[in-house]
């Protein structure tokens, strides 16, 4: 209900009638004592009672989840569900190989993506409705997080501009410029980039995705802050240069203590950790 948003495709997930969707429901409220939705023309939403608990029943099904994929393995069967959460560049540069490798050791577990910023992706382990998650450092205390590799992060000029140094971003380049970048970026790391260098918000444009943004910067339309594992796949005319100093950021995997458990996250966590290890022998900062 609360990811499909309707009675009606819930019921249609699980080719069940919306009448008895909606019968469950009715039951669930009953027994607790208080409404789970806010029914509305458009569909249903939860109530803040219903979002107070929607963590602890997550977690009940997760468990219930872990107690069939236990059995199945004792029983010699691999099968089970892994729900992953990463941002863009996760998706596009590692994932695709990951899953592959996956899916060739453990081909009855199915295996689905969900895309999402850095904040979502964690709040949706923390709730449960994802198993493993690919985020920044730091991320909340009560979350497993495994730091995975620095990713340094560049200024991307057209092809025709140069820094006053000819080697290196510094304050006289960064004054007085726009910048682009997507709005999703504009935290953590990357502002930090910014507001060293005082860039002003009302300097700030937005982009939907990275090769927009190389799009435009190729335009002339701006700079752009980009990771360098975001850079890795892109195509544009332009150029990238380091700041005068450092900056970067820490990716990390995380997981909830509880899916941590499941034998699929843990046989996921397995191969991503010796992705990582065989692709950034020298960078990576997994043990």
């Amino acid at each position: 209900m609360v990811e499909k948003g309707t009675f009606m495709q819930a019921a249609q997930a699980l080719n069940v009638t919306p009448s008895a969707v909606s019968h469950s429901v009715s039951q669930l409220e009953s027994d607790l004592g208080f409404p789970l939705f806010i029914r509305n023309r458009t569909g249903v939403e939860l109530t803040p009672d219903g979002t107070a608990i929607l963590p602890t029943i997550q977690s009940i099904l997760n468990l219930e989840d872990q107690l069939v994929q236990i059995a199945d393995n004792i029983n010699g069967i691999n099968t089970g569900r892994i729900r992953i959460g990463a941002f863009s560049s996760v998706s596009n540069n590692w994932l695709p190989e990951i899953i592959l490798r996956f899916k060739k050791q453990y081909p009855k577990i199915a295996v689905s993506l969900v895309q999402a910023s850095f904040n979502e992706i964690a709040e949706q382990v923390r709730v449960g409705t994802i198993d493993i998650g690919f985020s920044l450092m730091p991320v909340a205390k009560q979350l497993i997080a495994i730091p995975l590799l620095k990713d340094p992060i560049y200024c991307i000029t057209p092809r025709a501009y140069t820094p006053a140094n000819g080697t290196f971003m510094t304050d006289r380049d960064m004054a007085h410029q726009n910048f682009i970048l997507q709005q999703a970026d504009y935290d953590r790391d990357t502002k930090k980039a910014l507001d060293r260098y005082n860039v002003s918000t009302n300097s700030l444009h937005y982009s939907l995705d990275d090769q927009s943004i190389l799009s435009m910067v190729e335009a002339g339309l701006g700079l752009g802050v980009l990771p360098k594992l975001a850079l890795k796949k892109l195509v544009g005319d332009v150029n990238t240069y380091s700041f005068s100093e450092p900056f970067e950021r820490t990716l990390c995997l995380v997981m909830n203590p509880t899916t941590q458990k499941s034998p699929s996250v843990a046989r996921m966590q397995t191969v991503i950790e010796a992705y990582l290890k065989e692709h950034y022998p020298k960078d990576c900062l997994l043990a």
